[in-house]
């Protein structure tokens, strides 16, 4: 496994450009199986993860033309059933989360898919009965014991459900098999981050027929056919709120390009409250270098707390990156992590460096931050998820001496060539085996 050596105490400056959003792309590039002609993507993230996704897709006989690293065209004009057999779409598959979003796709076009348990960051229970339950509903057949699935006589059917949770992906899954489904299919509780806004309007250009779009309340009536299309990615909201945090921890002066501010929702204010200042300059984002940020309290004088929440709230993925920069704010701020029970579990890792943190359960963590009064220490860890990672890369850079960051692959999984965009910066990475 790789590893990164990090020397830490440099201030960074000047512009870093967002890679297109992962989250998005996994999404997006299922839905290509949902016909038979050609599909353009543009600014897609090169790692680790859609690299895998599109490895599956190859294999599968979809069609890949690559006319840039960061651009795409694929087109499935039919699919090698005995793929699903082979080892390597078992063994690539169970690597990412993501691959469970082809099982909507494959139902819908082709009325027989392979889901198998996907993999992803290990960060506690993340369950997949909204989407089994959806796509039940809508005529779906589940042979648990061999990963298959299959459409009972006269194919999906549209109807009501109310989603158990507001699952991202399971919500793509069951809105990517409805699109073909018979009749109407209406959705409550459905997930409504601006990727699944970027997923129903592609799917709408290419002759899907869903209203309500950026609600909780979707409704679709299905189509039999549906045609190609060209599609540019977001940029990737949890890289934005990854440099903006980074930025105040290294006290560097950063320009942040085509952030894509009008879809972060609460992303920059969270980190205002936390004292970071930030300019926004177009569609750009500018965080000065400072020396301190102070951690605002809540308007009855009590201690901040930030909490994770379904869109609109605060997304879980940038949890991590809210302690970390709050290690070295001014005051204390109580982080809650409500959806993942595994995720805060790297904190130990911080204590080590010098942060000062009390790990309450495992959702809660009380950060007293250290106000650049003393900084964090490099030691040797390793990365357990791709957004952990990315925290403990973030706290090398701003510490004392070297670090190690061993099972660095797992921050390959969600950024795109960091080490180097980061060296860009002036900062001190170097890969080693």
């Amino acid at each position: 496994m790789a590893s990164l050596e990090i020397k830490g105490g440099y201030r960074l400056k000047g512009e870093i450009t967002p890679q297109g959003a992962k989250n998005e792309a996994m999404q997006i590039l299922c839905a290509c199986l949902l016909t038979d002609e050609k599909v353009t993507i543009h600014n897609l993230p090169d790692i680790l993860d859609i690299n895998n996704l599109i490895a599956l897709l190859e294999g599968m006989g979809v069609s890949i033309e690559r006319p840039t690293r960061h651009d795409i065209i694929l087109q499935a004009k039919s699919i090698n059933f005995n793929y699903f057999n082979e080892s390597t779409y078992q063994n690539t598959a169970s690597k990412l989360r993501g691959s469970v979003m082809m099982t909507g796709p494959m139902l819908a076009r082709f009325g027989r898919a392979c889901m198998p348990k996907p993999g992803g960051d290990k960060i506690g229970r993340r369950r997949l009965d909204t989407h089994v339950i959806g796509l039940q509903k809508l005529g779906a057949i589940f042979d648990f014991d061999n990963y298959k699935v299959s459409v009972q006589k006269g194919g999906l059917k549209g109807c009501y459900m109310l989603l158990d949770e507001a699952s991202v992906t399971g919500t793509a899954n069951i809105v990517m098999a409805a699109v073909m489904a018979q009749g109407t299919t209406t959705i409550f509780n459905a997930a409504c981050e601006p990727y699944l806004v970027q997923l129903c309007t592609m799917l709408n250009n290419m002759g899907a027929n869903i209203q309500g779009v950026g609600s909780n309340l979707l409704t679709i009536h299905g189509v039999s056919q549906l045609h190609g299309t060209e599609h540019t990615l977001l940029a990737d909201m949890i890289e934005v709120g990854s440099f903006i945090g980074m930025a105040a921890m290294t006290a560097s002066e950063i320009t942040i390009k085509n952030a894509g501010i009008e879809q972060l929702g609460l992303i920059p204010e969270v980190f205002r409250r936390l004292g970071i200042q930030m300019e926004y300059r177009d569609d750009d984002i500018y965080i000065p270098s400072q020396e301190h940020y102070e951690v605002q309290t809540f308007m009855d004088g009590s201690i901040l707390t930030v909490a994770d929440a379904p869109w609109p709230g605060f997304t879980p993925d940038l949890i991590s990156i809210v302690l970390v920069v709050a290690t070295q704010a001014k005051g204390t701020v109580l982080v809650h992590q409500k959806m993942f029970e595994s995720r805060l579990f790297f904190v130990d890792k911080l204590i080590d460096m010098g942060a000062q943190i009390i790990l309450c359960d495992p959702h809660r963590a009380n950060v007293i931050g250290l106000d650049h009064s003393h900084s964090l220490r490099g030691i040797r860890m390793a990365s357990p998820d791709i957004r952990a990672g990315v925290a403990l890369l973030i706290a090398a850079l701003s510490a004392e001496g070297y670090s190690i960051i061993d099972n660095s692959d797992q921050i390959e999984r969600g950024y795109q060539y960091i080490d180097q965009r980061l060296n860009n910066l002036g900062a001190e990475i170097r890969r080693i085996p």
